[in-house]
């Protein structure tokens, strides 16, 4: 742990000053709500495990509440941030705080989606304060790109984090939390409450840790071919799996065919289902096709 200013960290009256210094207003465009409990992103950091040797890629680190918490506790941090303004600051913001820490940051000005690759060691860990309506989409794409990524831990609208957290069976288990569950083994690890950000969003907040597999799943399917059966499954979610893949195998009785062969009732639901199970359904497309 590295011996830094317990002042450091931002608190509510430095958020104000540095947004009002940089003319930022907080918008809904981007989901964005700035952290101001310094005491909040110390819990983060304690949650995530952050280690005093991981890498650790942020995604939308705002003003950099979460960002100097990070560099307090892990090897290196690297912020990917799309927002011009708050991107520009972020290296002044880190360099004011922590100098002694400043080599260690690196800034990616990017969208996530569009992130490839990024600068330094693979990262070891993803924490962030994911803007509310890319939450999803960003945390699939992160741990699809950089499979170096072992543990990572999210803080995302309450709703989003039961989603991705929620098991076969439960009413709220859909596309994410088997797309999550592809890539980890997923838990909701606590709530945040809506006064530690500025401005206060309109609903509570949750984390959730995701630890990759140790091991990938084991089917001859690939990614690809097993989210296309999720996808369909829930597209229409009310409907058996023999209505609801009927397009993806070609017909209800092509549907059948898979499902029977993998083991599986074409009379269930897709939210019935592991991922495990959606894999095998993927192995066995075409299984009643005569050659």
């Amino acid at each position: 742990m590295s011996t830094t200013d317990p002042d450091a960290l931002l608190g509510p009256a430095d958020i104000r000053e540095l947004a009002a210094a940089l003319g930022v207003r907080p918008t809904k465009q981007r989901g964005q709500n700035f952290v101001i409990d310094a005491n909040t992103v110390r819990r983060i950091v304690r949650t995530a495990e952050v280690r005093p040797d991981d890498v650790v890629v942020e995604v939308g680190p705002g003003l950099g509440s979460l960002t100097l918490a990070l560099l307090e506790a892990a090897d290196r941090v690297t912020a990917v941030e799309i927002d011009d303004v708050l991107a520009a600051a972020l290296p002044t913001t880190i360099a004011a705080r922590m100098p002694e820490r400043k080599d260690r940051f690196a800034l990616v000005h990017s969208d996530a989606m569009q992130v490839r690759e990024l600068p330094g060691p693979a990262p070891t860990a993803l924490v962030a304060n994911l803007p509310y309506n890319v939450a999803v989409p960003v945390l699939l794409h992160m741990l699809e790109r950089f499979p170096t990524i072992e543990r990572t831990l999210v803080m995302v609208q309450s709703e989003v984090a039961d989603r991705l957290a929620a098991r076969p069976g439960n009413k709220v288990y859909g596309v994410p939390s088997v797309k999550a569950n592809w890539y980890a083994e997923v838990k909701r690890a606590g709530a945040i409450g809506r006064n530690v950000f500025w401005p206060a969003p309109n609903v509570d907040s949750g984390l959730v840790s995701l630890v990759r597999r140790t091991e990938p799943l084991k089917t001859t399917a690939s990614r690809a071919e097993v989210f296309a059966v999720v996808d369909a499954a829930f597209a229409q979610r009310r409907k058996t799996l023999r209505a609801a893949l009927a397009g993806w195998a070609g017909s209800p009785a092509a549907a059948e065919a898979a499902l029977v062969a993998a083991g599986i009732s074409p009379q269930a639901r897709g939210e019935s289902l592991t991922v495990e199970e959606f894999a095998r359904i993927a192995e066995h497309k075409g299984a009643g096709e005569t050659t």
